[in-house]
């Protein structure tokens, strides 16, 4: 089983609000997730990022690998932590 880091997309139409999740990569966008690791909400006036680095780091360092959406999301989360 190969693990992704991804977003899954929650909300209403033309409201969308994202789940960081661990998942199956074979698994539909908005299938039954292994664990929700944070969340995102693009529509908030400061883009609300909130993320479990401490289960993001474990999940990558057994072997999972971020999607190219969550990779630049961790980036900015690690940005905004080390201020």
């Amino acid at each position: 089983m190969s693990v992704r880091l991804r977003l899954q997309r929650k909300g209403k139409p033309k409201r969308p609000y994202y789940r960081v999740v661990a998942v199956d990569q074979r698994t539909k966008r908005d299938g039954e997730p292994i664990e929700i690791i944070g969340q995102y909400d693009p529509m908030a006036i400061d883009n609300k990022l909130k993320v479990d680095m401490n289960r993001v780091n474990y999940w990558l360092r057994v072997g999972a690998k971020a999607s190219e959406t969550v990779a630049v999301l961790i980036r900015k989360s690690q940005m905004i932590e080390g201020k």
